[in-house]
């Protein structure tokens, strides 16, 4: 009787792990050329944004409007319709960095650059370009009014979906898209607490495309929570060097 009832001798999470690698495997062998330039491009996007590059905003720009076309080819409306949102604010983010960067530095023409380029000093470069890259700051209070606004948002959506639609997870699946629209407007006015967003929503994201056997989209989207992590040391760094008030007018209120 008691072997009858003893467990078996394979776990079940042993064979969830044996299962993932040749679907992840099989699963990447089946992605598109587009699938993988848009792929590539998303992360070129998240990896020069954690580096405050000007440049991850055309990487985003191409990305999110191969996104929309792929995603409408396949008739995930939601997504389209999220992507098309990126791609207005890739332009925005582009546009708000670059007049930042105008206003804060004339590194262009700037003597000490010139200087450090002529002696081929990298660190110098590269030092003048972090000087003209200005992280702000938003206060605990604003977050906090902020959260639960996007979090009665999300449960209202959330009851949409899991009441009129055939939507998977809608409560979690609304989550993750609403905060991660309200994310990209943070990252696009540099605003460091953006990362810590982006961790909490990739996380999620993580276990949702796990749950749906989406496993090479759960594996880019591993990499972009360690990318996250990367972006706030390398922001909070940049935040704490400047050793200055933010230059933000956000008090905590929404007037």
């Amino acid at each position: 009787m008691s072997e009858l009832l003893s467990p078996p001798t394979t776990s079940v999470s042993s064979d969830f792990i044996h299962s993932i690698i040749p679907a992840t495997t099989d699963a990447l062998f089946s992605i598109t050329g587009l699938e993988w330039l848009a792929m590539l491009l998303s992360l070129a996007y998240v990896l020069l944004a954690a580096r405050g590059s000007l440049w991850c905003w055309p990487a985003a720009f191409i990305s999110t409007a191969l996104y929309t076309y792929i995603f409408y080819e396949f008739l995930l409306l939601m997504d389209s319709a999220l992507n098309a949102y990126y791609l207005v604010m890739a332009v925005y983010g582009f546009w708000v960095w670059r007049g930042n960067n105008t206003k804060n530095s004339k590194l262009a023409v700037d003597n000490e650059t010139l200087h450090a380029i002529k002696n081929h000093s990298k660190s110098e470069v590269e030092a003048e370009a972090e000087s003209s890259f200005t992280v702000v700051s938003w206060q605990l209070n604003w977050h906090v009014k902020a959260c639960a606004i996007l979090a009665l948002i999300s449960a209202g959506w959330g009851y949409i979906m899991a009441n009129y639609t055939p939507a998977d997870f809608p409560y979690l699946d609304t989550f993750t898209t609403v905060y991660a629209v309200f994310a990209t407007y943070l990252i696009a006015q540099k605003v460091l607490e953006n990362w810590i967003y982006w961790i909490v929503i990739d996380v999620i994201s993580i276990y949702l495309y796990l749950q749906k056997a989406l496993y090479p989209t759960a594996l880019l989207f591993i990499i972009f929570t360690g990318v996250a992590f990367y972006g706030y040391a390398k922001w909070r760094k940049l935040f704490i060097n400047k050793n200055e008030q933010p230059l933000s007018n956000n008090d905590g209120s929404f007037a």
